[in-house]
């Protein structure tokens, strides 16, 4: 897929007598199965169902910790690549003082900048990486929401799996409440919105590791990257998972804002040789405001869900 969804219609929680009917009905609008499967079968599916919905999204509430962790180490190290490079970038230029008497100064110096560059430019991918397999993760929860009937349904031990043997069960109890209010599919709906911010910042973080990796004071550059090329052995197969790598062009998808149809054209992604100290300072800032996860609405739809599972999960 080389497009990302729209987001979902957000869904009020702004006071209890407000907000509920507002779930119902978009629960009521988001029935995928017209005919609900039978009443004895039904009080067997919801307990599975419940289960599998608290497992799903406390694992989506973990992954978001992680997510925060690993995007904090990445800032680290880009800030730790940016000084680094600057440092070596003006030695020769900075004043030494008394240390200009020592022969070989400058340059013994520069050569352990330029190490601290190629660890944190390391460092920097690593933490990148951590957060695809992140996203990845959370891809795969909000594909994972669905409980269906094992084995026949004439089985004397009724069980549930996470995926489908017959072509009639949609594993949804026919758009039924799970818990109060949410079918399966509101549920679903409201991870998708959820993962959809997290595919769009993960992308721009990838335009902002690319121009940081470029960033060097070498010459001539080795194994400088540019936005066409793998970041790390099975990058790509990555972001196919979470919808960022199109076939037909055979590049990952051009990063684009929230709330935005277009992004950038696949042409002007490229790298900087030589970014100055100000455009390094924006790289660092938009890294920081993850302008494209809305932190109010992320809480909000943790609290929809925890009010309607009667748990906290965030």
């Amino acid at each position: 897929m080389d497009t990302l969804e729209p987001h979902s219609p957000y869904i009020s929680t702004k006071s209890e007598s407000n907000s509920k009917p507002e779930i119902e009905n978009r629960s009521s609008s988001l029935v995928s199965s017209p005919v609900p499967p039978p009443a004895s079968m039904l009080r067997l599916w919801r307990p599975a169902a419940q289960r599998n919905l608290r497992n799903q999204w406390s694992k989506m509430a973990s992954y978001r910790q992680q997510w925060i962790s690993a995007s904090s180490n990445g800032r680290s190290h880009a800030t730790s690549l940016v000084n680094s490079y600057l440092s070596q970038r003006y030695m020769p230029s900075m004043e030494l003082g008394v240390l200009s008497d020592m022969p070989e100064i400058r340059n013994k110096a520069c050569f352990k900048l330029c190490k601290q560059q190629e660890h944190h430019r390391s460092k920097l991918l690593s933490s990148y990486k951590d957060m695809v397999a992140v996203v990845n993760y959370m891809v795969n929860i909000s594909r994972s929401m669905r409980c269906f009937l094992k084995g026949p349904s004439s089985s004397p031990l009724v069980q549930f799996s996470s995926y489908s043997e017959d072509v009639n069960d949609t594993g949804d109890g026919g758009g039924m409440p799970v818990f109060v209010f949410l079918s399966v599919a509101a549920f679903e709906k409201l991870s998708e919105e959820l993962v959809q911010m997290f595919e769009l910042e993960l992308n721009l973080k990838r335009l902002l590791v690319v121009e940081l990796l470029a960033t060097t004071c070498e010459t001539p550059q080795v194994n400088r990257f540019c936005w066409s090329d793998e970041l790390y052995p099975g990058e790509f197969d990555d972001l196919s998972i979470c919808n960022l790598y199109s076939k037909e062009t055979c590049e990952p998808i051009a990063p684009r804002l929230s709330n935005c149809n277009s992004g950038m054209p696949a042409r002007s992604v490229q790298y900087h040789d030589q970014p100055n100290q100000e455009i390094l300072q924006v790289y660092l800032t938009t890294w920081l405001a993850e302008v494209n996860i809305d932190t109010h609405r992320v809480n909000e739809i943790f609290a929809i869900i925890g009010e309607e599972m009667h748990v906290s999960i965030s």
